[in-house]
């Protein structure tokens, strides 16, 4: 394995080589400049500035961002439209150059509030109601092949980004091969307000059942934040490891725009999208797991039987079915139920797949699925009018989405699942539950206790 400094150097001499070839002097556009990484990456190095990371241990996947080539900013009712307008632009005119053939391309970021309505000052996590985002630095890891690649906006003089791109090179190539940080001994995190408290919880239920009973929901999805202290100042990359190791098959999300990061380890995604193929999440219906194998056993056939959850299930189901319907050529049989086991709970999980019409694209896909009944209720206009009405806290990018989006305008979100919103020694944690006929209040506070958990136990080592 090459030293760091030997890669930093190679990179540099290829930078040198290549930058002549930029369409730098075009009036207007974009243009990455791909190059080629020695080995895979298992996790991305934190750097002060605006930056994202995207992680996936099982699939060994890995994307992140840093710095801004471009941004676009939106909120309200269209804010997914005029994001789509904005990519559209950058797609026509985002060349991509991959001197070293390594397949890899330039990406863009897309992440959005749960709300449109609420205004982009609202969200305490300093991160606009919705966004777009072409990073000046981005890393790229896949089956043991990796890539660094470089945006800039055109047109651009060549001295002056010669100098800049040298300069990230600097910064980074040489955390690419630091060792994995060993845990930090357990902390102990002082727990402090939930908003709801129990008690407003149990009114809160009971509000959202009298709806229920008269049919004007048939699900409503609550949601509570906790706030956790630490004894230290939480170590952002120690917590992505952490997360990664914890919770291999969920996606790890962390982003940082200024002071304040938002992460979340999250099991769902909102859909896959390759060219023409989609394939959704229904996940709904939730059960504990237990240590004692046998036990285990027992408590998932009980949420494989369970009519509560088997129906909270159903109706997300449903609602991604009709919602690809409308922009699909054909949709297949949905897949599941089945159980997706984590290390704190397990849910019910069904897959549904379709070839979809000619251009449709992430952000098409993004207004059609968001929000799912899994995060904000059925059906989803009332539901989410409800919830604007009666949750006493301000969701931001809780139960948004964020993820990839590829140059063609396809990619990846993933529903904002597991989440904090941390800040130095302060950690805002974030979970729900879904409220169907049947609900018990106290079962459901429970179940937001064990999603709770899967954030504090790596906060505990960060």
């Amino acid at each position: 394995m090459l030293a760091p400094l030997k890669v930093l150097e190679q990179l540099k001499a290829r930078l040198h080589e290549t930058i002549g070839t930029l369409p730098l002097g075009q009036p207007g556009g974009y243009v990455s400049l791909i190059l080629e990484l020695p080995h895979g990456l298992g996790i991305a190095p934190d750097l002060a500035g605006p930056q994202f990371h995207f992680a996936h241990n099982h699939r060994g996947d890995l994307r992140a961002g840093y710095g801004i080539a471009g941004e676009w900013r939106a909120w309200g009712p269209d804010r997914l439209r005029i994001l789509r307008a904005a990519a559209k632009g950058v797609a026509a005119n985002w060349q991509q150059m991959d001197p070293d053939e390594t397949g890899f391309l330039g990406f863009g970021m897309l992440g959005f509030a749960a709300s449109p309505n609420a205004s982009p000052s609202a969200g305490q996590e300093e991160l606009p109601n919705a966004l777009f985002w072409l990073p000046e630095l981005a890393l790229c890891s896949h089956g043991g092949q990796a890539a660094l690649i470089l945006t800039t906006a055109l047109p651009m003089g060549i001295d002056a980004l010669r100098t800049r791109w040298q300069r990230r090179l600097d910064q980074i190539v040489p955390l690419l091969d630091l060792p994995a940080l060993d845990p930090l001994t357990p902390a102990h995190l002082e727990r402090g307000v939930s908003t709801p408290d129990q008690d407003d919880w149990r009114e809160l239920v009971f509000a959202a059942l009298d709806e229920i009973d008269q049919e004007r929901l048939r699900k409503v999805v609550l949601c509570r934040r906790l706030r956790l202290t630490g004894q230290r100042r939480f170590d952002l990359t120690r917590l992505n490891a952490a997360l990664t190791y914890l919770f291999p098959s969920c996606q790890v999300v962390s982003i940082r725009r200024h002071r304040t990061s938002f992460v979340a380890a999250t099991p769902e995604r909102l859909f896959t999208q390759r060219r023409d193929r989609i394939e959704a999440d229904a996940i709904a219906g939730t059960a504990c797991r237990a240590e004692d194998a046998d036990r285990d056993a027992q408590i998932t056939q009980g949420l494989r039987t369970c009519e509560k959850n088997l129906r909270e299930h159903q109706v997300v189901v449903d609602a991604v079915t009709e919602a690809l319907g409308q922009c699909s050529r054909s949709l297949e049989s949905p897949d599941g139920p089945r159980i997706l086991q984590l290390n704190n709970v397990q849910h019910l999980r069904s897959i549904v797949r379709g070839e979809l019409h000619p251009d449709v694209d992430v952000f098409r896909l993004a207004e059609l699925l968001h929000p799912t009944p899994a995060t904000n209720g059925q059906p989803r206009r009332e539901a989410r009018d409800w919830l604007d009405r009666s949750e006493p806290l301000e969701r931001g990018w809780y139960t948004g989405a964020a993820g990839i989006v590829e140059p063609d305008l396809t990619g990846e979100l993933w529903v904002l699942l597991r989440c904090a919103r941390i800040s130095e020694r302060i950690a805002d944690l974030y979970a729900g539950a879904g409220i169907v006929a049947g609900s018990d209040p106290l079962s459901e506070w429970d179940e937001t206790e064990h999603k709770l958990a899967a954030m504090s136990t790596a906060l505990q080592f960060a």
